[in-house]
């Protein structure tokens, strides 16, 4: 059986600038008086809305496959293992540039487009092999920095590592904050502590990692959210993926309304990464819905939405050699690293 099946035609947002193709969030003061106005998060309200999205979209056949082909264009590749070597960060790299068996690419009729991964992300000391690794493909390469998952190394230690990622050749940036600051309602000190990375990353894009199952509430979630944004973040991300709570779809409902509620103040765009515990197909178009009913066509781009992803890939291939065969392959025909 063949199928062929027409990828999501790309789309670049109005504001597009540079090679991120999104014009960068300067950011703004902290306002506070903003930030109250922000505190209202109706916890049952954003469930409901929620499981309706889950219920109401179906996708299905050929749409289904299309959308699937999205969501790989929407990962950051990831590889955060205590056992990473450079060996395995060129393993993933290799699975980067080509994510989808030949035999794959040719049954759903995709001829020359090209499929890849938005990102690989690495630790510090494997940046540079990455970098050299997909060097000439576009695929970004991101570091997780500061002192990865817990951010709580010293303010000049965590600038230091991203200073050290950049100089690497990393052109994105994922950061951790502290979550006591957030606990404490310590804003302007969590202001200014993700300024100060801003800073430090130059050109390279920041995401800024709130750890979203360490803070409790959805209420310090928004809040978190809108000041990273203020600060000048490019992206917000819920989790590290160490978390024994990763990213859930109420958390990632009440981080868009921060992101929307922002681009309605400011105007600028900021992009979302769901990460940890996203790793079925079925899953990855859950947040796609989210995406497209809550914030519109220009977050279906990597420019603005990625998903963390290490095993995420493998579901997905196996469901499109079922759409194609009728059958569910075995994991290990889809080797990731």
């Amino acid at each position: 059986m063949s199928a062929t099946v027409t990828p999501l035609p790309s789309r670049l947002a109005a504001n597009a600038s540079d090679t991120h193709a999104i014009a960068r969030n300067p950011g703004m003061a902290l306002d506070l008086g903003f930030l109250e106005s922000m505190r209202s998060v109706n916890r049952s309200a954003l469930e409901r809305r929620v499981g309706t999205l889950t219920k109401r979209r179906s996708i299905k056949a050929d749409n289904q496959a299309a959308w699937l082909l999205r969501s790989i264009s929407l990962m950051d590749l990831t590889t955060l293992n205590s056992n990473d070597t450079d060996e395995r960060v060129r393993r993933l790299c290799a699975k980067a540039l080509k994510p989808l068996r030949r035999d794959l690419t040719e049954a759903l009729g995709l001829g020359e487009v090209l499929i890849r991964p938005a990102a690989v992300c690495v630790y510090h000391p494997f940046v540079a092999t990455a970098v050299d690794a997909v060097k000439g493909s576009g695929i970004h390469v991101a570091a997780v920095s500061t002192a990865f998952p817990h951010g709580l190394a010293p303010l000049s230690t965590r600038l230091a590592e991203i200073e050290a990622s950049v100089a690497d050749g990393a052109d994105e940036i994922d950061v951790v904050i502290p979550r006591g600051l957030v606990f404490g309602a310590k804003w302007r000190e969590l202001y200014d502590e993700i300024k100060q990375m801003r800073a430090a990353c130059g050109e390279a894009h920041l995401k800024v990692i709130l750890g979203t199952g360490d803070l409790a509430t959805l209420r310090n979630v928004t809040l978190a959210s809108m000041v990273a944004m203020m600060a000048g973040a490019d992206f917000i991300k819920t989790s590290t993926g160490k978390e024994s709570v990763n990213a859930t779809l109420p958390v990632g409902l009440a981080m868009v309304r921060a992101i929307r509620a922002y681009h309605e103040q400011t105007g600028y765009l900021i992009g979302f990464k769901p990460a940890g515990g996203i790793s079925t197909a079925k899953v990855s178009l859950d947040w796609l819905v989210l995406m497209k009913e809550e914030l519109g066509r220009p977050w279906l781009e990597p420019e603005l939405f990625r998903f963390g992803a290490s095993s995420l890939l493998t579901d997905i291939e196996r469901q499109l050699e079922h759409h194609i065969s009728g059958r569910y392959s075995a994991n290990h025909r889809h080797a990731m690293a």
